[in-house]
């Protein structure tokens, strides 16, 4: 290790214990949030304006944030799984009601399904107003080896059907999914939570003392659950600065400014459909202003850390403490949002692509006849879509091989990936809260007192213990 890369980490340390000092001092979860923000920006600007975007000491300097940063992502993938079984059982031992069950399930993955068909809608529309095209892009030698790569795997996204991707939910081996293995895991420990808490209903009345107890140790199992879910988003300002760090000054600005007509137009988009998100909470009778301050905490986290699914703690911790749904409802919104209808990697993104690749082989994008499938196929493509890195890529193959438009062309987007994926999955995130919220208020289930007090997201000691 050189001495530039010591300063480096030292600079960092500073800015950690800076973080741990706010923390002392009781500053709110936002502000050390949005701090962490703000530093890891500086920082990693700082780093590529000293030494420049690709070079040896921004990566080993980087590899060391990353124990910081992907560390802290690892931990929250780590309570995913007991955190989704645990909390739904609970909530439907709670419900004693299989009917509001499958309400809460119709109406989560409808609004989910429903928000993707529009963001396809956003996407196609903003390529249009900014005239993208894949034709006047220049290939680099990284995006030529991506594109390869993609070619690599349409063999993959071809072999995948609507239903071997629903047969998939279904768990044969559910030790096996609550490890993640599978694209679909997320899923599938929902399904085996759920039959685990129609079977403990069915002996409510047949073996009270058996359900007593079950439901009993359920709840201690929540407890715990939850109790380690506040001991990892304590950490949440030092990963969101080790990721934003790490973000900054690892990317080019050259290629950004070379695709800046696309990364505009991303982000456009992406606003667009967080407004629609807004719409539907105003219309389910909330305050879209209060709603927004209240969810930005989740949303920063979702922009730097780049994963839906490692966001579900908080997500669910977000939608229970400061905007009032009910655990169940938040849980399966979080669960359900991460694997189906992300809005930004399932939606904007695949149609965009789709639209701008057309022309390259003769096609009119703005036809009915282009497209009504193309809406279609995103709608029904964004069902399984994995929640961590590379979901948007899975995505965009469906669409383009189901569409027979060349894969290869969406690897010229590699060298701005990281700056728009940023901005996609913090949409997902948004979506799948927006959907929870709206279902809560559909079901009368929102507590109001919670929506309408201005606490923090309790995950200081003195709150959480």
């Amino acid at each position: 290790m050189n001495l530039q890369v010591i300063l480096n980490l030292a600079v960092a340390a500073i800015v950690l214990a800076f973080l741990v000092v706010q923390q002392k001092r009781h500053a709110s979860f936002t502000v050390r949030v949005f701090s962490a923000l703000g530093l890891g920006v500086v920082l990693g600007a700082g780093l590529q304006a000293l030494y420049g975007a690709g070079s040896e000491v921004i990566k080993v300097t980087g590899q060391y944030l990353d124990i910081v940063g992907s560390g802290y992502v690892k931990l929250l993938q780590m309570i995913v799984m007991p955190l989704i079984m645990v909390s739904i059982v609970s909530a439907i031992l709670k419900l004693r009601n299989a009917s509001s069950l499958g309400k809460i399930s119709a109406l989560t993955i409808g609004t989910l399904m429903l928000t993707t068909t529009v963001a396809a809608a956003i996407g196609i529309l903003m390529a249009k107003l900014f005239g993208l095209s894949a034709a006047g892009l220049a290939s680099n030698a990284a995006e030529v080896a991506r594109g390869a790569y993609l070619e690599g795997k349409l063999a993959d996204a071809q072999s995948i059907s609507l239903p071997n991707m629903l047969l998939s939910f279904i768990p044969s081996n559910p030790f096996l999914d609550m490890t993640g293995a599978r694209k679909t895991s997320t899923i599938a420990v929902v399904v085996f939570a759920v039959f685990v808490g129609i079977a403990a209903i069915g002996i409510a009345e047949k073996k009270p003392e058996h359900f007593t107890s079950f439901d009993h140790a359920v709840h201690v199992a929540h407890t715990i659950v939850m109790r380690m879910v506040t001991l990892v988003l304590r950490l949440t300002p030092y990963g969101v600065f080790a990721l934003m760090a790490q973000v900054v000054s690892s990317s080019s600005y050259a290629d950004i400014l070379n695709l800046i007509g696309f990364v505009v137009a991303s982000y456009c988009a992406l606003l667009l459909m967080f407004c629609v998100h807004l719409a539907m909470v105003s219309a389910s009778g909330l305050n879209p202003l209060r709603y927004t301050r209240k969810i930005l905490p989740v949303l920063t986290f979702a922009f730097t850390s780049r994963t839906s699914a490692g966001s579900i703690p908080m997500s669910v911790q977000t939608q229970t403490q400061r905007l009032g749904t009910p655990e169940g409802i938040a849980n399966f919104a979080a669960s359900f949002g991460a694997t189906i209808g992300q809005n930004g990697c399932a939606g904007i993104y695949p149609a965009m692509l789709a639209v701008m690749i057309a022309p390259t082989v003769g096609i009119d994008p703005f036809t009915a006849s282009f497209l009504v499938p193309l809406l279609a196929i995103i709608t029904i493509g964004s069902v399984g879509v994995a929640g961590v890195g590379g979901g948007a890529t899975f995505a965009a193959l469906i669409v383009l091989s189901s569409m027979n438009l060349p894969v290869a062309l969406a690897g010229l987007l590699i060298s701005i990936e990281p700056l728009i994926d940023m901005g996609r999955t913090a949409l997902n995130v948004s979506g799948s809260i927006a959907a929870g919220t709206v279902t809560s208020r559909v079901m009368g289930e929102t507590n109001m007192a919670a929506f309408a007090s201005d606490q923090e997201l309790q995950v200081d000691s003195q709150s959480a213990a």
